[in-house]
C-alpha cells in the first residue's frame, strides 16, 4: 500500500481529547491498525452514504467510530469521532 498522508480536523482533535484515556489508547491503536492494514475486519471500513456520503467510518470500539474523507489518492482527514449516536444522529 502506497503511504497516506494524514491530517486531523480541529474537530476531531478537540473531540479526541474529551474521550478518555483509555479511549484514546484504543483509538490510537486502532488508527495505527488503519494505517498499516486499513481493510483489517476489526476495523469495519466502510463508506457512508446520505448526509455523510463521502466519509469512511471505521469501528473504534463496538461503539466509538472515527470518520474521514479521502482528499485525494495520497491525503485523508480525519473529521470526527465519537459515540455511533453523536454522529449519526440528526
Amino acid at each position: 500500500m502506497a503511504k497516506v498522508l494524514v491530517k486531523y480536523s480541529h474537530k476531531f482533535l478537540k473531540q479526541y481529547y474529551r474521550l478518555s484515556p483509555k479511549l484514546q489508547k484504543q483509538s490510537q491503536a486502532r488508527l495505527f491498525l488503519w494505517l498499516n492494514e486499513p481493510c483489517h475486519p476489526q476495523l469495519r471500513l466502510h463508506m457512508l452514504t446520505g448526509r455523510l456520503s463521502g466519509y469512511y467510518s471505521i469501528n473504534i470500539t463496538g461503539d466509538i467510530r472515527a470518520l474521514y474523507k479521502k482528499l485525494d489518492d495520497a491525503h485523508v482527514i480525519f473529521e470526527s469521532i465519537g459515540t455511533h449516536s453523536e454522529l449519526y444522529g440528526k
